[in-house]
């Protein structure tokens, strides 16, 4: 099957205990099948076909919530079966507990045997409708092709959200079936709260070298466990248009307690209500209380389960006694209760005695048996804790962190190897109030040492081998630095299922947000930028020649640079980084960091230099001069990429159109002009036409020392600046940002001329 695995042959073994285990489960079946709780509303069809409707979802006008229409369901008939439709997709099950599961479209980009594409081919799919239900986590946007980029967009948190991936290959023999991380398939995981989705597949070369295999590029959303890549796929999901696909549903966008006071609140009696957690407006959703059953979104929905039709759930002469909302347990006429036990009513003293001794005895018995095996239990639950934490400091790379840092002595004496009791006290239990922020390599906390030192705890999410060694890499990178304008590693926890790193607290947040929130952009005068740039420009310079071994960063970008109280930088985000061999100057590396500071060369060629990170810092003094984001779908298609228009900017004369007000009216317009230029031959197409970062540190302290000279009559718009403008280099090309933006050839061109 294309979204399973069928099962395994059952052994004979297997058949005899599920055999067995029929008969005594067919009549507590067939007795919870035969009760039929109210799904809809009086009157109300509370199924399409094979679906069915529970309120508060309805087929007709008054049979679901009136508050939003997104409840409705349109029981089309127009294929001849009735098939339930809620705005324009197909919906397969609606479950009480709030998941709707629907049949998604995919996104297609064709292309025949010459390269011209199939115009027939949707290479765009989303929801035409605003609906205001999320994505559900347990989705996945895949990717699948071996020419091929996608996007995914929404809406998160009231805000525009864009992301997406890649996929590359020359030829199916380096696929790995069941594998789905950038050879023939990539995918992102959904985060929670997204609505208003659509997402584009697209391909680098038309499918040009690939076509024999892989005629088209594949982008969908799917439930995870329904989806296991095949390299098959890379031409048979031409023929599968649509996917199996979960939303998370929910009532208004209110909280439980906002509803009551409103009077709108729709949870049924004998009914819980519980707020979502996820989003600015979330909503609530109802569930029947212990011992109810049925719809808790219906007034009386929620019904008294008969425990007691159940089976023999009292033990031996004890009747069962069905109560609302429970049951009790009563001892058979002619038996009387003594300690939960039921014995036989006697008028003889003497039996009653003998009764009563024999039940303290029974009981002194049974006492002194349950604490024998509360020893022992414990004793082996010990026992089991040590080997789990074994098991977790092999599974999260103990072994091989002992072999690297072996090699590092030093480093070994420096960094601290915490328990999970330490980081759990640090973290309050690792409480949601601690989050400072979440990446793509995991979760950071906030902790507080017994010390009182004030620690960021990572919590990597660790999925699979290749991550396990990605956090490896960042203990190892991080211990062999020692800079003050790069974060300081404290330590690591492994015997925890998710391994952890501890190192230094930054106070004041990233840079991104001091460069793009408006109300912290216009406190960060120049004269600080100049600075942070320069701070950064010294850490990279370090990380590349003066460390034992040369770094490689891999991700910088002004979300990876932290700020102190002083507005002093500092490097983060170690678990893309790389080392680089003494005798070698590049290395070849999946294409790996975060898209709109991706150098193009590396992304054409796989081959890692120093020259990325240059490229990257780039785009970085890109963003402090301009306070634009690295890649924005809010601007014109044409400004998207800060990359293609910052160096746009300055061959066409613009230059002081894209600065930032208040940097032109307090800064030198000489030293404006040579830093563009500087971080203009950052960002050359060809790595070997990009400085060194110890020739950007240098330039930019040299540049720091002019002194400042005021505007003059400059002309703002753009008439009167050429002087600010000096030649630079003709080789430049852009990188795809987050949200996957691409820049089209004609584009290139025209930066080329």
């Amino acid at each position: 099957m294309l979204f399973w695995e069928s099962s395994g042959a059952m052994g004979f073994y297997s058949m005899l205990v599920l055999v067995t285990w029929v008969g005594v489960m067919l009549a507590a079946i067939m007795a919870a099948a035969a009760i039929a709780y109210p799904l809809a509303l009086p009157n109300c069809s509370d199924s399409c076909g094979d679906v069915k409707i529970p309120y508060p979802f309805g087929t007709t006008e008054g049979c679901y919530w009136k508050e939003s229409g997104d409840f409705f369901i349109n029981c089309s008939k127009s294929s001849g079966q009735p098939q339930p439709m809620n705005e324009d997709v197909h919906v397969t099950n609606i479950s009480i507990e709030g998941e709707m599961n629907i049949l998604m479209y995919n996104a297609i980009d064709c292309y025949d045997q010459s390269g011209t594409p199939l115009e027939e081919i949707n290479t765009k799919t989303g929801l035409t409708s605003d609906r205001s239900f999320p994505v559900s986590i347990k989705n996945k946007f895949v990717a699948v092709g071996c020419d091929t980029y996608a996007y995914l967009n929404g809406i998160l948190n009231e805000e525009p959200f864009s992301t997406g991936c890649l996929s590359k290959c020359n030829n199916t023999h380096n696929i790995v079936n069941g594998s789905c991380s950038g050879i023939g398939c990539c995918h992102i995981d959904i985060p929670e709260g997204l609505t208003e989705i659509d997402f584009e597949a697209y391909s680098f070369n038309n499918h040009s070298d690939v076509w024999s295999f892989n005629p088209c590029s594949f982008a969908f959303i799917i439930q995870k466990d329904k989806f296991d890549f095949s390299s098959a796929y890379l031409t048979s999901l031409q023929n599968n248009r649509t996917f199996p696909m979960v939303f998370d549903w929910a009532i208004g966008n209110e909280t439980c307690d906002v509803a009551r006071n409103k009077g709108n609140y729709i949870c049924g009696a004998n009914s819980n209500c519980s707020d979502l957690k996820y989003g600015s407006a979330p909503g609530y959703r109802c569930k029947c209380k212990e011992g109810y059953d049925g719809n808790p979104y219906l007034k009386d929905g929620c019904q008294d389960i008969d425990e007691c039709k159940k089976g023999k759930i009292c033990p031996g002469k004890q009747n069962c006694v069905n109560e609302v909302g429970s049951y009790r347990c009563s001892c058979y006429e002619g038996y009387h209760m003594v300690e939960e036990v039921c014995v036989p009513n006697s008028p003889a003293s003497q039996s009653s005695l003998t009764i009563y001794l024999a039940v303290g005895i029974s009981t002194i018995s049974l006492l002194v048996l349950l604490l024998g095996c509360s020893w022992i239990y414990w004793g082996l639950k010990k026992r089991k804790f040590i080997k789990l934490k074994e098991k977790f400091f092999q599974q999260n790379g103990g072994l091989f962190l002992k072999q690297q840092l072996s090699n590092h002595q030093k480093s070994m004496e420096t960094t601290k190897i915490f328990t999970t009791e330490e980081l759990k006290k640090a973290t309050n239990n690792y409480d949601e109030s601690r989050v400072l922020g979440q990446g793509g390599f995991g979760t950071v906390y906030r902790g507080v040492l017994s010390d009182n030192t004030v620690v960021a705890i990572k919590k990597s999410k660790i999925g699979d081998q290749s991550q396990i060694e990605q956090f490896i890499n960042e203990m190892i990178v991080l211990t062999q630095i020692n800079h003050r304008n790069v974060v300081k590693l404290f330590g690591c926890c492994l015997e925890t299922e998710v391994p952890l790193l501890v190192y230094e607290f930054i106070t004041n947040g990233t840079l991104s947000n001091h460069v793009h929130d408006k109300s912290l952009s216009s406190l960060l005068s120049w004269e600080k930028r100049l600075k942070i740039a320069i701070e950064i420009a010294g850490a990279l310079t370090y990380l590349h020649s003066s460390t034992s071994t040369p770094i490689i960063h891999r991700d910088v970008k002004t979300a990876n640079i932290l700020l102190d109280n002083d507005y002093t930088a500092k490097v983060a985000d170690f678990g893309a980084s790389r080392l680089v061999p003494l005798d070698q100057t590049e290395l070849n590396t999946l294409v790996q960091g975060t898209w709109g500071y991706l150098d193009p060369e590396y992304m054409q060629t796989s081959q890692l230099t120093e020259k990325s990170d240059v490229y990257s810092f780039g785009v970085v003094m890109a963003e402090l001069l301009t306070g634009k984001k690295a890649l924005s779908f809010d601007r014109p298609e044409n400004d998207r990429n800060l990359a293609i228009s910052f160096v746009s900017a300055i061959k066409e004369d613009r230059l002081l159109q894209i600065l930032e007000d208040h940097i032109v009216s307090e800064s030198n317009i000489e030293q404006l002009n040579e830093i563009a230029n500087l971080a203009k031959r950052c960002l050359n197409l060809r790595g070997e036409d990009r400085p060194f970062m110890k020739e950007v540190a240098k330039e930019l302290e040299i540049l720091r020392s002019m002194e400042k000279t005021p505007l003059g009559n400059i002309d703002v718009d753009g008439k009167k600046t050429e002087y600010l403008l000096s030649a630079t280099s003709h080789s430049f090309n852009i990188d795809v940002g987050t949200g996957c933006s691409t820049s089209t050839a004609a584009e290139y061109d025209r930066i080329r001329e």
